[in-house]
């Protein structure tokens, strides 16, 4: 796989995210996907991202920084928006907040197969 097949991959997948197409999931993760060094499967990954919309309704993946190194990516994501209730532990209840995430994939058979995830908690304890 090419960079730039992987690096569109991947756009396809925020896309996909961002849509909260969760049946077209299956077409950009690994059915044996693992979050973090937690063994997630598909069922979990999607599950957890389920809940962070449910938890931030106005959630939207942006793409800050792209870099592509087959069969790996590292993304920086930026995010701007209003977590309800708790949010990383934080009493963000509804305020507006912008942070990032770093991001680290490793794909296996040209989907998502490990993912290592940092988000920007100070960012948001900033802001608070």
């Amino acid at each position: 796989m090419t960079r730039s097949d992987l690096a569109d991959i991947y756009r396809d997948y925020i896309a996909c995210l961002n849509r909260q197409d969760w049946s077209a999931l299956e077409q950009f993760v690994h059915d044996g996907v693992v979050h973090n060094a937690r063994p997630f499967g598909l069922s979990g990954y999607r599950a957890m991202l389920e809940q962070d919309f449910r938890e931030i309704a106005d959630l939207h993946f942006d793409i800050e920084l792209l870099v592509c190194d087959p069969p790996y990516i590292a993304s920086r994501l930026k995010f701007d928006c209003t977590p309800a209730g708790k949010f990383l532990g934080l009493d963000v209840n509804g305020k507006r907040v912008s942070f990032c995430e770093n991001v680290f994939y490793q794909f296996r058979d040209g989907k998502i197969w490990q993912v290592w995830s940092i988000v920007d908690k100070a960012a948001i304890e900033a802001q608070l």
